[in-house]
Parts: C-alpha cells; sequence; structure tokens
C-alpha cells in the first residue's frame, strides 16, 4: 500500500469513527458559507437593482440652454442628440425633452410643456396619471391645475398663446424641472411681475395700460383640447398642462428647441457627466445633478454594504469558533492516537498535515453545500423583495468555497499546534 493510499485510508476512518463531529465542523463551514454567499450575491445584484429602481423615480441628471438673451431658441435636436451621446458614453440612460410656453386658460396663466409621450413614461414610471397620457388634440393636467380650474378626466379646455406672454423669458415650467422653487403654478413670468400683474395682463416690461391690460384679459380665445389626464406626483409637476410637441409647435405657431433635457443615468459618478458637459462651451448648455435621487441612491448602496460588511465579520468569527471548536474536540478524542504515532515515529508536521487536509475537507464539503444554500436562499431574497431573477455567480461561487477551506484550516491551526504538543512518554504512561 502506497503512502498515499494509506493516508486516505487513515482520514477516512478518522472522519467515519467521529462522523457526529464532522457533521458539526460541516454545518459550521455550511452556515457560515451560506451567510457569506447570501449576503455577498444579493450586495452584488441589490445595488445594480436598486440604482434601475431609483432611476425610475426620475431623472438624476438636468440640461438646459445657456441662452444669449436674443429670445429663447432652445437646445436644438442636434444638440439633444450629441448630449444624449455624451451621457450614454458613461453609462445607460433614458431621457425626455421639454418645451415650455406661458399660456393662458380662461385668461388664468398657467404653464405647457410640450413632450413625448413615450420618453416622459419610461423616465418616470413613479407619476400617477389618472386617464391617459397626452395624444394629439388632448393634454394632461397637473393635480394642482385640474384642482383649481375643477377640471376631470374628458373636460375641454381653451389655451390660448401669446408671444408676449414668451417673448424673451424662459417658461417657469423649465425652472421648476431643474427642481427650484418657481412661481409657476400661477404662471408668473421670470423675468419680471409678481401674479397679480401676470393675471392682471400687465406687460412683463413694466407697462401700465389699463385699457390694452382690461382687453387682453377679457381674451379667452386660443385651441380647444380635451383633458384626457390628470398626473399627480406630489411636487412640481402637477402645476403643469402636458401635452404633445407637434401641438405645444402649432399652438405657438413654430417650431424651436426644448427647454430642458431631463436624464436618468446609470453612470457610476454622475458628476462626472455633469463636469463633462459643462466643460464643453461650444454646446451653450448647461448640466445639472438632481441630488435629491442620487445622493438617496448612494445612501442606501453605503448602508447596505456596510451591514454586509458587519454581518460577514461576525459570521466569519462564528464560523471560526464552530470549526477550531470541532477540531478541538477531535484532537482530544485522539490523543492517545497521536501520542502512539509520535511515539512510532510520527513527525509533528506529517500529524498536522493529516488534521489540516480533514479540516479543509470540512470546509469544501461544507463550502459547496453552503454556496448552494446560499444562491437558493439570495435568489428567493432578491425575487420576493425585489421582484428580479438572480443569476449564478460563478466567481462568487469559487471564491465561497475557497473561502470556507481557508477559514477551516485556520480554524485547525490552534489544536493542530496543540497536537504537535502532546508528549508520547507521557500518553503511553497514562495507559
Amino acid at each position: 500500500m502506497t503512502n498515499t493510499k494509506m493516508f486516505l485510508v487513515m482520514l477516512w476512518g478518522a472522519i467515519f469513527r467521529r462522523r457526529g463531529r464532522a457533521v458539526m465542523a460541516v454545518v459550521a463551514s455550511l452556515v457560515g458559507a451560506a451567510t457569506l454567499f447570501c449576503l455577498a450575491a444579493t450586495c452584488i445584484a441589490v445595488p445594480q437593482q436598486m440604482n434601475e429602481e431609483m432611476r425610475s423615480y426620475g431623472a438624476n441628471l438636468i440640461v438646459t440652454p445657456i441662452e444669449s438673451g436674443d429670445g429663447k431658441t432652445g437646445i436644438s435636436t442636434a444638440m439633444v442628440k450629441h448630449t444624449t451621446e455624451m451621457v450614454r458614453a458613461k453609462g445607460e440612460a433614458t431621457y425626455a425633452t421639454y418645451r415650455y410656453e406661458n399660456v393662458r386658460v380662461n385668461a388664468a396663466p398657467y404653464v405647457l410643456a410640450g413632450v413625448h409621450t413615450a420618453q416622459v413614461r419610461a423616465l418616470n414610471h413613479h407619476w400617477n396619471v389618472d386617464g391617459a397620457w397626452p395624444s394629439a388634440g388632448n393634454v394632461m393636467v397637473g393635480r394642482d391645475v385640474a384642482d383649481a380650474m375643477g377640471l376631470t378626466v374628458g373636460s375641454r379646455i381653451t389655451i390660448g398663446y401669446r408671444a408676449s406672454d414668451n417673448a424673451g423669458t424662459t417658461a417657469a415650467g423649465a425652472d421648476s424641472a431643474s427642481g427650484t422653487d418657481s412661481d409657476s403654478a400661477s404662471g408668473a413670468d421670470s423675468t419680471g411681475g409678481t401674479d397679480s400683474d401676470s393675471a392682471a395682463g400687465t406687460d412683463s416690461t413694466g407697462g401700465t395700460d389699463s385699457a390694452a391690460g382690461s382687453g387682453d384679459i377679457l381674451d379667452t380665445s386660443g385651441t380647444e383640447f380635451r383633458v384626457c389626464g390628470i398626473v399627480d406626483t406630489g411636487g412640481s409637476e402637477d402645476e403643469i398642462i402636458y401635452a404633445l410637441a407637434s401641438d405645444v409647435d402649432k399652438l405657438a405657431g413654430g417650431t424651436r428647441g426644448v427647454d430642458v433635457i431631463e436624464y436618468s443615468s446609470g453612470a457610476a459618478d454622475v458628476s462626472q457627466v455633469v463636469q463633462s458637459i459643462n466643460d464643453m462651451t461650444s454646446m451653450h448648455v448647461q448640466a445639472q445633478q438632481v441630488t435629491k435621487i442620487t445622493s438617496s441612491d448612494t445612501r442606501i448602496i453605503t448602508m447596505l454594504r456596510t451591514l454586509f460588511w458587519m454581518v460577514s465579520v461576525v459570521v466569519l468569527a462564528l464560523t471560526l469558533v464552530g470549526v477550531s471548536t470541532t477540531i478541538s474536540s477531535i484532537v482530544a478524542q485522539r490523543r492517545n492516537e497521536i501520542g502512539l504515532r509520535k511515539a512510532l515515529g510520527a513527525s509533528s508536521g506529517s500529524i498536522g498535515v493529516e488534521f489540516y487536509v480533514e479540516s479543509g475537507l470540512y470546509g469544501l464539503v461544507g463550502g459547496v453545500l453552503g454556496t448552494a444554500v446560499g444562491y437558493l436562499l439570495a435568489r428567493l431574497l432578491t425575487s420576493t423583495v425585489f421582484g428580479r431573477t438572480l443569476g449564478f455567480d460563478w466567481p462568487l461561487a469559487v471564491g465561497s468555497v475557497l473561502l470556507s477551506v481557508i477559514v477551516a484550516v485556520l480554524a485547525s491551526v490552534p489544536p493542530v499546534r496543540r497536537a504537535s504538543r502532546i508528549d508520547p512518554a507521557v500518553v503511553l504512561r497514562e495507559e
């Protein structure tokens, strides 16, 4: 019989005779591997899932034009395409464009946003829409607008466009989109007067022609639209009327660039995207980060990872204690056997190798079984909590098994060192 075969026979005999202890060591490794793999797989997959989920709650990056003072020109279609390419170069991104115009409904000032329905729906999954989204000849109004005018789905409103209301100004809706406080609900012009001035039809440059103002405020002409839906977000969006961009072009009597591009960017660092856009001054646009979304995203992911590391340390410590205690018990039971083998010429190193291999085998079996159990737990967790499927991560699985083997071997070091110090003479005398 070769030395290798004899070693394997002795190892199998040691495990089989003390299979109860062996099972305890395997279970300790199994629990550790299962917990660690489940946490690691979840912490790898969940931040990605959370990033996608957070992105569905609106934009984390907004781009607006830098106006030259010659009137509103907006961001051209070519520049929208170029900007989108820059954003997507850093990661996946969805976007929506908005054209804002100051309009009047029953002589009262409001903000009208020209949108592409598919873009807005893809970007803002959190919008609660009662009815339908904008379509040709149909508008969607914010909850505040609907309450102010007593509108319901199916109501009809007449929207009037006045060039004087929009000359050389940026609609208040653009400020709302960028996350700043604005007077969009009242339709106040961003360059000029108060709500009462705007409602009274006062000229934005400060004119006080009462006859002109009186005639203008009574002018309720415009284009009739049907209210197809009411949007309720709890934010500034509730103060705006939404229509197709093509309908806004017709109402305003011409096309122009958009006032705002909203992006939901999956870039690892959105601030770098903002910097790269702002550095390109020739583009005549400026970008800003919506910190409300990105900071929440980062904070939650950081908390999750911190929790993972804390639990991992505790699990590793418990695994070390469990395997070490089991190996210590096995060494104590085999004390006489170890003394006899040393008396017959076995070296401390050869005895230590046997225990290390035995511990490594416990870690290997426990690691394989624990990884399988951990994957099932992680898959159940991501499915029930996040509603997503979880693929099997082979590199993580291999790392989990190797870590289980290493932890089991390290846990056996103290008891093996005690075994190597057993004096065969003392043991034989006790026999």
